[in-house]
């Protein structure tokens, strides 16, 4: 039939599998819906029809096979009156039925696989359309998460950059740190030996105002009388 390998696809196919496919999931599962939809419309039609066709091939075996039982019971009233001939016209109709029921029964056959495989098609796409239904403001928001999630992750691809230029920053603050502690360390030696200087030339006065008091001592004994 037309339809079954128009849509052989539908009942080999994953959803899940599709959408883990989809570049985009969340305009995935919309065009989904629709194309199930669309689909389901198709499939509903041709199951009434094809369901159709069983009921009729149904009917007509049923009726071939009802015929056939009547012309063997006629053929057993025939030979019980006595009437052999009669009962030969119903047992060669009754072989032609057999012939025309082995055909009924095929095509019933036939009818009635592709009746199920239909039915199976439209109870997959119902169910299938129900799951996506059901699932896809979850997806969606999945989706929407994921987004975000990314263009966060783009960010921090900018930032690590940021970060180098504020490491190498901090590269340039430590060595003018330490330059400027050298700095410091060499005007304090420099301050210190200043001082030292100082101080010995400050000795060197400071020895005077002694030598002066020795004297005035030596004065003041002589005017005394005491002689050293």
């Amino acid at each position: 039939m037309g339809i079954l390998k128009r849509f052989k696809d539908i009942m080999a196919s994953n959803i899940n599998a599709l959408l883990d496919k989809a570049e985009d999931p969340e305009k995935m599962i919309d065009q989904c819906l629709r194309d199930l939809e669309s689909d389901l419309g198709k499939v509903k039609a041709e199951t009434a029809a094809i369901m159709a066709d069983e009921q009729r091939a149904k009917r007509e075996l049923d009726e071939c096979t009802a015929e056939i039982a009547k012309m063997q019971s006629y053929a057993e009233k025939a030979v019980l009156a006595g009437n052999d001939t009669d009962a030969k016209s119903f047992l060669a109709k009754k072989a032609e039925l057999a012939t025309k029921q082995a055909s009924l029964q095929q095509a019933y056959d036939l009818a009635a696989a592709n009746s199920m495989k239909m039915r199976q098609m439209h109870d997959k796409l119902v169910k299938d359309i129900g799951e996506l239904n059901a699932r896809r403001d979850a997806i969606k928001a999945k989706v929407r998460v994921a987004k975000a999630q990314e263009r966060i992750n783009e960010m921090g691809t900018s930032m690590g950059g940021a970060q180098a230029s504020m490491s190498a920053f901090d590269r340039m603050e430590a060595k003018a740190n330490t330059m400027l502690d050298k700095a410091n360390a060499m005007a304090e030696l420099n301050t210190s030996a200043e001082a030292d200087s100082l101080d010995d030339l400050a000795a060197k006065y400071d020895s005077a105002p002694a030598a002066a008091v020795d004297d005035e001592l030596a004065a003041l004994k002589a005017q005394m009388g005491i002689q050293q």
